[in-house]
């Protein structure tokens, strides 16, 4: 009898494709460490494959050993430090305090989020006490058109990238198409507020308003968010308002930004 022998599947991936996904698996547990055998498996690589390129990136920083795992290592959270504009780390100081007031008058879930070029990029992160899951985390990015704090930005900046570009669909409620975002950009300037209403994620509604700079500039917004059908977030508006016409006031002071 004939026995036929299985040869191995080869991987003829580029060795940085192969790091990539590597760092792509670690996923929620990047500071706990996962083990080799599990990474291997997340990314698809075989354990000899995935040990070897895990040793590069150690060498090079980019992870480290946590036990009889890895996690993230110190170069790679700098260089993803390096990504954000150094402007935000400071728009995030400053207005800290003031995000903390908007979350003592509504007692939701609030956000201080910036502007990285067609996304948007959160700064800090306030849990209410009714929280509903949301796509939002503090370092993290989504695409602005899907949010409210992003479209009250994009309203206020120079917007044509992103609406030339495809506009990802993060729910079906979430505006694809260019001229329905234009036309929603130019609401928002009417009235100086923006609404996610399941845009970024179902069973969640958003409230947004921008705070300027001394060149008016929208530099940064707060936004207040809830389960739909819970809350009234427009009820909001008027604490949202004034606490971004403060802080708008302390930006405008410092000069900086």
């Amino acid at each position: 009898m004939t026995v036929s022998v299985v040869e191995p599947v080869r991987d003829d991936r580029p060795a940085v494709e192969k790091a990539i996904s590597l760092l792509a698996a670690f996923g929620d547990e990047a500071d706990a460490g996962v083990g080799v055998s599990e990474l291997a498996r997340r990314a698809q690589l075989s354990k000899s494959t995935a040990f070897r390129v895990l040793g590069m990136l150690e060498r090079s920083g980019v992870v480290e050993r946590s036990g009889s795992g890895y996690r993230l290592g110190a170069r790679l959270h700098q260089l993803g430090r390096a990504v954000y504009s150094p402007e935000h780390e400071r728009i995030r100081d400053l207005l800290l305090p003031y995000l903390t007031d908007v979350y003592e008058s509504t007692r939701q879930t609030v956000h201080l989020a910036a502007l990285h070029g067609t996304d948007v990029v959160y700064l800090a992160k306030l849990y209410g006490h009714r929280p509903v899951p949301a796509p939002s985390r503090i370092g993290g990015r989504l695409p602005a058109h899907g949010t409210a704090v992003g479209k009250v930005l994009l309203a206020y900046a120079p917007h044509a990238a992103a609406l030339a570009q495809p506009l990802a669909a993060l729910t079906a409620y979430t505006i694809t198409d260019a001229e329905c975002l234009a036309t929603e950009l130019e609401a928002v300037r009417r009235t100086g507020c923006a609404i996610d209403d399941q845009e970024s994620r179902l069973g969640l509604t958003c409230l947004a308003v921008p705070i300027f700079d001394n060149r008016g500039r929208a530099v940064a917004g707060f936004s207040v968010s809830g389960p739909r059908g819970q809350v009234d977030i427009r009820r909001f508006e008027r604490s949202l308002r004034q606490v971004c016409a403060a802080a708008s006031q302390a930006v405008a002071r410092v000069g900086w930004v």
